[in-house]
């Protein structure tokens, strides 16, 4: 599935001639470490929502949007822009992208459960650039206070943000021990280890002592195209067509022979 949902992530910047390919790759296997294991009562906020071509499809691998929608990525009249927007899809609760809003949004829902005494995660998948935003450090505030260990947060760590690398712009706040020191449990995994991340997730989640979950994971933007790995020009880039060939073909190599 890495390799299948790599492809189809490139197919669609390709056909777009968009960029934000680099943080697609990098956080799709996370978001089939939490949507393809997600129950009914489970909710879920991307909260970089620049990877917005990874979550169309991831949806769309577990039935939530039509595959055929996913050619009209980032075009005219789509229902599946540039950033996600709740146009359509019941999977997508809220407009994302303006960065550090997410976890406000999955911490409320996480205490409407807690209200509403009803069974449930609520997920969010946040960047490690994001943990800059004052937002993110009040909503982890928040979370802690009201005892919301219904919330399982996902930092995608690849240590670079827009302008730069992460611990160059603000330093590095998506460590263990600053989440740890706030009030939460805490583990770090392999961002790109399926396994892994499912073998930590259910582990946070056994534990309800009141504290709220994160799972600090170390990626690689633009994982799986070596040219475009762990470089910051491809949070932006679109790609030839002698680059989306080569691209592919690297992907082939590593996940698919």
């Amino acid at each position: 599935m890495q390799g299948k949902l790599r492809l189809k992530i490139l197919e669609m910047h390709f056909g777009a001639n968009s960029g934000h390919i680099g943080c697609s790759l990098s956080c799709i296997d996370l978001l089939i470490a939490i949507l393809g294991y997600k129950t009914p009562e489970d909710s879920f906020v991307l909260s970089k929502g620049h990877a917005a071509s990874a979550l169309y499809t991831m949806l769309s691998e577990v039935g939530e949007i039509p595959g055929e929608a996913l050619a009209t990525f980032y075009k005219d009249g789509t229902t599946l822009p540039a950033h996600p927007a709740p146009m359509k899809y019941k999977a997508i609760p809220f407009a994302t992208g303006s960065l550090g809003h997410g976890l406000p949004l999955a911490s409320g829902i996480a205490k409407s459960m807690k209200l509403r005494k009803t069974e449930g995660t609520s997920y969010v998948l946040m960047s490690d650039g994001e943990t800059n935003e004052g937002t993110t450090w009040e909503a982890a505030n928040f979370a802690v206070a009201n005892k919301l260990d219904n919330l399982v947060v996902m930092v995608d760590k690849n240590g670079l943000q827009g302008f730069g690398s992460t611990k160059d712009i603000l330093g590095d706040t998506s460590t263990l021990a600053i989440w740890s020191t706030i009030g939460f449990d805490v583990l770090e995994a392999d961002g790109h280890d399926i396994n892994a991340l499912l073998q930590a997730k259910e582990e946070l989640k056994s534990r309800k002592n009141g504290k709220p979950k994160v799972i600090i994971a170390s990626t690689v933007k633009g994982k799986g195209v070596e040219y475009m790995e762990s470089r910051m020009e491809w949070h932006y880039l679109p790609m030839n067509e002698a680059q989306y060939m080569d691209a592919r073909e690297k992907i082939e190599a590593t996940y698919l022979r």
